[in-house]
């Protein structure tokens, strides 16, 4: 009623979206610091939701020239969505092959999803990620979710090569996709959904010397390591404010456009075109936001930010994996890099 009163529009969340703070360029450095940072060699794949353009964007830069073509594919299945990370696209076929996965969507044919996934698999040098396989992301009634899942999986199961242990999911997540990956004898990798400025709170140990070799490791050999890093320490609420205040704050150095909040969300307007929100508001940002956001930034001072880590506890429970394949690391440790 509220955006209705002061615009003129119905609030249409079904087509109305933001992006991340980060460009492309952006997030795979924050990345490639961090693997760094523990003296690694990096290899980075980003995927962004139903578009690689990130991705190719990358690929125009001559120091991530051979960053892979990633993306994080919406798969319709019955009543549900889920999201599939397809790593290494191939760069001559990547944008057929996202044409395909979007006539695919459009359908929601469960026959041509299971198509898709089974044509993805049949190229080598592609992984497929079963990305937070137990969220139930449209929060359908768990029954109904529980039977998609369990009918996606017997009917795609085969084509599927890893499932994925989330960095911004709770452990208690964690700990049942890992049980799932046993049941299902599957590979366990890590994975982001980092919305923020963040570094991932996971990573892949591997000896491969390429993106292909690791993929190898994964579809061939079937073993896989994932490191924990320090901050899945850190209280999960908190860590979710902190990307919630990365995503409002602004930015003056960014490219004008995309130094504030309200330049990288969209929504319809008067005409049904996707604009940015700050087209929407004639008179500026509207009040109730200024002031909500103005108190939410309050925790970026440290004094607050720590009494705010005293009253949330943290979740240092470690992770079971009863899969064969996959070995889950919460501490750093010299003796794996030999």
């Amino acid at each position: 009623m509220h955006c209705k009163r002061t615009t003129g529009l119905a609030l249409n969340l079904e087509h109305a979206y933001w992006t991340p703070p980060l460009s492309g360029g952006r997030a795979f450095e924050l990345e490639r610091r961090q693997i760094e940072s523990i003296g690694l060699l990096p290899m980075v794949s980003l995927s962004d939701h139903d578009t690689i353009e990130a991705s190719l964007q990358l690929r125009e830069k001559l120091e991530t020239v051979d960053a892979p073509i990633s993306v994080e594919w919406t798969a319709p299945w019955g009543a549900s969505k889920f999201h599939l990370g397809l790593h290494n696209l191939s760069a001559s076929l990547a944008r057929d092959i996202m044409s395909s996965l979007r006539a695919c969507t459009a359908t929601r044919e469960d026959g041509k999803v299971r198509e898709m996934i089974a044509e993805l698999h049949s190229m080598p040098s592609v992984l497929i990620v079963f990305n937070h396989p137990v969220w139930n992301l449209y929060d359908l009634p768990e029954n109904i979710f529980q039977f998609e899942l369990d009918r996606f999986l017997v009917e795609n199961g085969r084509f599927l090569h890893a499932f994925e242990l989330n960095g911004l999911r709770r452990r208690e997540e964690n700990q049942r996709v890992a049980d799932l990956a046993a049941k299902w004898n599957q590979v366990l990798v890590s994975g982001g959904d980092r919305h923020g400025c963040e570094p991932n709170a996971n990573l892949n140990l591997t000896r491969a010397e390429d993106f292909e070799e690791f993929i190898s490791e994964i579809r061939n050999e079937r073993r896989s390591t994932v490191l924990f890093m320090p901050q899945y320490e850190e209280p999960m609420g908190l860590r979710l404010w902190q990307n919630f205040l990365d995503i409002i704050r602004e930015y003056p150095n960014y490219p004008e456009g995309q130094r504030k909040w309200d330049e990288r969300t969209y929504h319809p307007d008067h005409a049904g075109a996707v604009v940015p929100v700050y087209k929407l508001w004639p008179n500026g940002t509207p009040s109730l936001f200024r002031k909500l956001f103005g108190a939410a930034l309050l925790m970026e001072h440290r004094h607050v930010r720590e009494t705010m880590r005293g009253l949330i506890p943290g979740d240092r429970n470690q992770l079971f994996l009863a899969s064969e394949h996959s070995t889950a690391c919460a501490e750093l440790s010299p003796a794996w890099y030999d």
